[in-house]
């Protein structure tokens, strides 16, 4: 079978995580062997500088180089060696994410991200747009950050982004609603139903594009 790239995306709080077992579960009814990963991470390098970045202060580009470096390896040890067995990727996050927090949460220029995502998932400088690992499908879970923090309330002890205010937030998920803008791969899922409804939308937006037909009933 064909290599699918499916990724998971949306502000914290927005409880896209709380769906990858439901996902994998879904797509291993269907006979695929399955692939979960996750950004920042998915080998054990780019696990040290996921510490890194959440944990440690940094500029916006040596934050952006960080994550571009933990993608690298990431994408060449993981993600693509998967896709060539024919695996669904299920990974929470990838370049998506990088424009919404670095790029638009940060304010760091989404020209230097596009080319570093042209160098890290392309074929460098000389290579076209098309030469580009992107997903093939990406749930975008959208949600007010008003509602995303009042989910964080209280919960564990939070990494740098999670601690960041209200504002930056709003920034972010702007920054997904512009990177989600013109390009089909985005299947926006609301996340501010409940959690079995959150999933309903979920099986039936991946059965609208033809990518599962069975259904499993709802996440456990």
């Amino acid at each position: 079978m064909k290599g699918l790239f499916l990724t998971l995306e949306g502000i914290d709080g927005a409880g896209k995580s709380s769906h990858i077992d439901a996902l994998e579960a879904l797509f291993k009814a269907e006979g695929r062997q399955v692939t979960r990963t996750r950004e920042p991470g998915g080998t054990p390098i780019a696990e040290i500088l996921r510490t890194m970045i959440l944990e440690q202060p940094m500029d916006p580009l040596t934050e952006s180089l960080l994550v571009f470096a933990a993608r690298r390896d990431h994408v060449v040890r993981v993600i693509e060696p998967a896709l060539a067995r024919g695996d669904v990727v299920l990974c929470d996050r990838f370049t998506d994410a990088t424009f919404a927090y670095q790029g638009a949460g940060r304010g760091f220029d989404p020209a230097v991200l596009s080319m570093l995502e042209q160098w890290v998932q392309g074929g460098g400088r000389s290579a076209g747009p098309e030469a580009l690992l992107q997903p093939d499908v990406t749930l975008w879970f959208d949600l007010a950050p008003e509602l995303a923090a009042e989910r964080l309330a209280g919960a564990r002890l939070p990494d740098k982004f999670e601690s960041q205010p209200v504002e930056f937030f709003r920034q972010v998920a702007a920054g997904y609603a512009q990177r989600a803008a013109g390009t089909s791969r985005f299947l926006r899922i609301d996340a501010s139903q409940s959690r079995d409804q959150v999933w309903q939308q979920v099986e039936a937006a991946l059965a609208g594009r033809g990518l599962v037909a069975s259904r499993i009933g709802r996440a456990s």
